[in-house]
């Protein structure tokens, strides 16, 4: 058994797994879940370079991270950064930032290892998985659809349509100008319709994972704070949804904060909805099944494999 963390770099948030991996039983025992918004991608888009707040904050948050780590005798961390980092220009900058001040090697992984790692991890530990099947993965910069089975995957797309990407890009108030908000759907039908042919195969056994899902989840349990052990398996339909949508895009930042969704992410979950929404109504998907797994259970299951190989 081997104590390890995985920390999952995002655009809008940091996310850590502490795990205890079994190589003997192959498991994944999760002992700790934490989660930061860092909002790593501010102005991302615009620049193409990370700024220096947005770097203080990952690395305030990470040191956070590798205390807490140290003091549950973690014996090796792995981080893995996606697309703000990927998008960045000076992403040297802040990965050797990273290092110096944490003891942290953050490393800028691709679009294809993402979501494959993304994939595996979603369903980590369960049971009965039909194949194929979809986890969709919406994100602060990109989404990934990935379609396969538990053993490998077929097809997958990183496609740069993200809550934070394209709210910085299209829309300038909340609620938005319906100009603003329709120029954003058209963006997304656009890029969603180059992409999705593929995925018709798999339509019947959805899973999403990361932040937008689950928020949209608790959300439409009507749940004011988040709670893991419901969101997790939860089946979202496609009229909760709808409904949902229909409901942010008339509010206020301070109505969205007050449904329970914390202010990180409550300027950017309208657009998260509207991409969910866009990929389920194209796709013509009536349910998804939400995963509070998915990058970090990757890694994990990436790191009880190389310890399976090594024994």
């Amino acid at each position: 058994m081997e104590r390890v963390a995985c920390i999952d770099v995002g655009t809008n948030t940091a996310l850590l797994l502490v795990a205890d991996l079994d190589p003997g039983s192959f498991r994944i025992l999760p002992v700790e879940h934490r989660q930061t918004i860092v909002r790593l991608g501010q102005k991302v888009d615009e620049g193409k370079v990370i700024r220096r707040e947005a770097i203080d904050r990952l690395v305030a948050c990470l040191s956070s991270y590798e205390a807490r780590c140290r003091s549950l005798g973690v014996s090796n961390i792995v981080a893995a950064g996606t697309s703000a980092l990927r998008d960045a220009s000076n992403r040297d900058e802040v990965t050797g930032e990273v290092l110096q001040a944490t003891g942290i090697e953050l490393r800028c992984i691709s679009g294809r290892e993402e979501a494959d790692l993304t994939f595996f991890g979603a369903v980590a530990g369960m049971e009965g998985v039909p194949a194929p099947f979809t986890v969709i993965d919406i994100g602060g910069g990109s989404t990934e659809i990935i379609m396969g089975s538990t053993s490998s995957v077929e097809r997958s797309v990183s496609i740069d349509i993200g809550s934070v990407r394209l709210t910085e890009r299209f829309f300038t108030t909340l609620p938005p100008a319906p100009g603003q908000f329709e120029s954003a759907r058209a963006e997304i039908n656009r890029l969603l319709s180059a992409n999705l042919a593929p995925f018709f195969a798999s339509r019947q056994e959805l899973f999403g994972v990361a932040g937008t899902l689950t928020t949209i989840a608790q959300v439409s349990m009507g749940d004011l704070s988040f709670n893991p052990e419901k969101v997790h398996g939860f089946r979202l339909r496609f009229d909760h949804v709808h409904r949902l949508l229909e409901r942010l895009r008339t509010m206020s930042l301070q109505e969205i904060v007050a449904l329970g969704i914390p202010e990180g992410r409550a300027d950017v979950i309208l657009m998260g909805t509207l991409i969910l929404h866009q990929f389920m109504r194209l796709l013509g998907v009536g349910s998804v099944t939400v995963s509070i797994q998915g990058l970090r259970f990757g890694m994990a299951q990436k790191e009880l494999l190389r310890l399976r190989n090594q024994g």
